[in-house]
């Protein structure tokens, strides 16, 4: 299996009540893809994975497997504290039809290098699927080092690293340290570096932007691969308004109210990350009518 492109970490649309929405997440599903996106990765920090429980993320899993039908990848989030929960998770994953797993570090809990590396082994050696390496340190309290990715890219099943880490320096010792391995691909998790991941050798990108504009989170990897670097910047650009919105509240929450104010029935962040000041929420919807008006989309 090839991992490239862009990736959309899906959002769990929700009702008030706070039950998984099925038909409005078999609407986004679809509403992606048509979008151009290259894979669907349910249950990630955009996705919520962090505050479902097992089963919930099973449904949601089997939903999106069910919906994209084999159009693009589905990489299923099924990290867990522990490497036995992991595993359960991922053998279930791997029923369920999923076509890849994204493992973030186990958190809260301090993990040295070695144990990363015999975690990561242990649920490579029990699945079957390829495995995306998920590092994001500022929420798990764990980061990948690039050595530590570099020996894990030695087993076979073990195709990628999404790095969300935000330091560009650590997405380059990521695609040096794998660079022997022709089918071992670098995303960036962080959707201001995507272009320039793809430029110094990474393959794509974990967007949780594309869950607002797909089309052009889409063109980024488009336009690069097709050479036109100029049309690549713009697109990359393009998204830095909305970006600055996080500065008002946890990103997940801001996507997720964004998409709200578009029209489509996902629903608020499962509280208690659910909460948006009337200021952020003035300048999201600002920031959004400008964007359209210029036709990012």
């Amino acid at each position: 299996m090839e991992i490239r492109g862009i990736i959309a970490p899906i959002l769990t649309p929700m009702r008030e009540d706070e039950s998984i929405y099925e038909e409005q997440l078999r609407l986004e599903v679809d509403w992606l893809i048509r979008a151009g996106m290259h894979g669907i990765f349910p249950c990630g920090t955009n996705g919520e994975g962090y505050i479902l429980s097992a089963e919930e993320k099973l449904r949601v899993i089997r939903v999106c497997v069910e919906q994209a039908a084999g159009r693009v990848p589905v990489y299923a989030g099924t990290g867990c504290i522990s490497t036995r929960e992991t595993v359960e998770l991922s053998l279930r994953a791997q029923e369920a039809g999923a076509d890849a797993l994204s493992i973030i570090t186990p958190s809260f809990a301090v993990a040295s290098q070695d144990e990363l590396i015999v975690h990561y082994r242990e649920i490579a050696r029990q699945v079957k699927l390829p495995i995306v390496l998920y590092n994001i340190p500022s929420r798990t309290g764990n980061a990948l080092h690039p050595a530590t990715v570099g020996a894990l890219s030695r087993v076979e099943n073990i195709q990628a690293v999404k790095d969300s880490s935000g330091n560009f320096d650590v997405i380059l010792q990521f695609i040096a340290t794998t660079r022997w391995r022709s089918d071992f691909s670098v995303l960036s998790g962080n959707d201001a570096l995507i272009l320039w991941t793809l430029l110094a050798g990474g393959r794509g990108g974990v967007s949780g932007c594309a869950n607002i504009f797909p089309a052009n989170m889409v063109s980024i990897y488009n336009w690069a691969l097709a050479g036109d670097l100029e049309k690549a910047r713009q697109a990359q650009e393009s998204i830095r308004p909305f970006r600055s919105c996080f500065r008002y509240g946890n990103p997940n929450t801001v996507v997720k109210a964004a998409a709200r104010l578009m029209g489509r029935l996902v629903g608020p962040c499962r509280a208690p990350f659910n909460q948006l000041s009337d200021e952020g929420m003035a300048v999201l919807k600002e920031t959004l009518h400008a964007l359209t008006k210029k036709g990012v989309c």
